[in-house]
């Protein structure tokens, strides 16, 4: 969809339809929902006082025009109670006015900035989060469909009208970035939602060098050969089992390369496949694991949009990524392997792998400099149990550094909350035959994954992000739809500009 600002009163705009909106408890509408109502002889108070329109989140009215209006079709749009209007608020109400239209057959639409009068709202941020709401609400994945009966259902145009021409430039800085963000977020939806058999390694591989081109990203790939070279047994221990062969991926973007110490790493754990390898999993718990690349996919989008904003501040993206196989070759319970930090870790069950590659991306990332760690992953379902789908877990020995990525998620409407490291959950992981094991059994699991994780991160500022619950969705709400939903890219583009504003 095409997402364009113009100048002009939004009741004279010749089109199918024309989004207004209402707070709740408002009787008289007031700006463009006032002129719209009063083109309309009074139709949208009318509609306010017989209690058919009441303003309350979520409430979507459709009005036709009969010729009264240019535009065919007014729709008040419900926002809630002004006083808690946020950004994510205006997300979600774009993408559920898009899909209704969309739904409609209503080819191009015309909008006000929600939440840029009385809701407050800077009008900068406002137009981003329509960009971003009209962009991921309409967001679909069907490319694998032999017939697209929905082909002629698409909103392909979407008008921000401003009448005041002073606030143009803002709203067209505001929408841009809200397609750099969306367009990220997008890419990432696009790689995870995509079969196991076409996202291998070697295509996250092809997409990172293919961003990297694109943006002037530096670029590192590295093979088998190469990672064996660097001792990264923990990568290859869990690649054993597949023939599809690994790849260890760098993304470098230097916006601040005359002072390298200002830098940000991002590592995403990148299991194409995670069958649970030896340690099979049920098929039923096998059938969405072609999902355990989201953290990869997640860092690599967001190196690309982190590349077209330029803060201030040196990014890496790291993706470990291989399948989690059962084979003759493949790694099995009670093997030993030696990490590239020299640390040696049990494997006690095969389908704790993600730990394993990440651990090896951690020991990378130390040695290239990188000051300020933020690993995301697939990583337990004890996560699930812990927070549903609601809110990412975290992890971290760096309370200002969390502090900084809770905060980017609250601008992005990613909920993090954080979880315990207290030191007797190490326990859980000790071993006897190494250094630690890979798994601290079924309590605390999440806990004891991050403390295994911690073993690698060590002195290092360092978050972990267990995106196990937030990475897929079975229902459409907001600007979310069925399938991958992206998060925490947006999260994680905001961390770096905002790490890159702290200096």
């Amino acid at each position: 969809m095409e997402i364009k600002a113009i100048a002009g009163d939004i009741t004279q705009v010749e089109s199918p339809a024309i989004i207004v909106n209402l707070f709740e408890g408002v009787e008289a509408p007031g700006g463009a929902t006032g002129a719209a109502d009063r083109a309309l002889g009074g139709a949208i108070s009318n509609l306010i006082a017989d209690g058919e329109i009441r303003g309350k989140k979520g409430e979507i009215t459709i009005i036709h025009t009969l010729g009264r209006i240019p535009a065919a079709r007014v729709v008040v749009a419900g926002l809630g109670k002004a006083e808690s209007f946020t950004p994510e608020a205006a997300r979600r109400v774009t993408a559920a006015v898009c899909r209704r239209l969309r739904s409609a057959g209503v080819r191009r639409a015309a909008t006000i900035v929600h939440g840029a009068g009385i809701g407050g709202l800077d009008v900068r941020d406002a137009a981003q989060a329509v960009a971003e709401g009209g962009l991921l609400g309409l967001y679909t994945f069907r490319r694998y469909f032999s017939k697209n009966e929905d082909a002629d259902r698409t909103l392909d145009e979407l008008s921000v009208v401003e009448q005041d021409a002073s606030r143009l430039a803002d709203i067209e800085s505001g929408l841009e970035r809200g397609r750099i963000f969306a367009e990220a977020a997008m890419l990432a939806r696009n790689m995870v939602n995509e079969p196991p058999n076409h996202m291998t390694p070697t295509h996250i591989a092809d997409i990172a060098a293919g961003l990297a081109s694109e943006h002037a990203l530096e670029s590192t790939i590295l093979d088998s050969p190469q990672m064996e070279e660097l001792g990264m047994g923990g990568l290859l221990g869990v690649a054993k089992g597949s023939v599809e062969p690994p790849k260890f991926i760098v993304l470098t973007y230097k916006g601040d390369p005359d002072n390298p110490d200002n830098n940000l790493g991002l590592l995403g754990k990148g299991i194409t496949m995670d069958t649970g390898g030896i340690s099979l999993k049920t098929s039923a718990a096998m059938f969405s694991m072609k999902s355990d690349m989201s953290g990869a996919a997640a860092v690599v989008s967001a190196i690309g949009a982190i590349a077209q904003l330029k803060p201030r501040l040196n990014v890496t993206a790291i993706a470990a990524c291989t399948e989690n196989m059962p084979s003759g070759s493949a790694q099995k319970p009670g093997d030993v392997l030696r990490t590239m930090s020299g640390k040696t870790v049990e494997v006690e069950n095969t389908d704790a792998e993600g730990r394993l590659a990440l651990s090896d991306a951690l020991a990378y990332a130390r040695q290239m400099g990188i000051t300020r760690l933020v690993d995301v992953a697939t990583l337990t379902g004890a996560i699930v149990t812990a927070l549903g789908d609601v809110c990412i877990g975290a992890f971290t020995n760096n309370d200002e550094l969390l502090d900084s990525v809770i905060a980017a998620g609250e601008a992005c409407g990613e909920r993090i909350w954080e979880l315990p490291m207290y030191e007797e959950y190490k326990e859980q992981n000790r071993s006897q035959v190494a250094d630690v094991k890979n798994t601290g059994g079924a309590r605390a699991g999440s806990i004891t994954a991050a403390q295994f994780l911690a073993e690698f991160s060590e002195d290092t500022p360092w978050v972990h992000l267990d995106i196990a619950g937030t990475a897929m969705t079975d229902r459409e709400s907001g600007y979310q739809v069925r399938g991958a939903t992206g998060v925490p890219t947006r999260t994680l583009i905001r961390l770096a500009e905002d790490l890159a504003a702290q200096g």
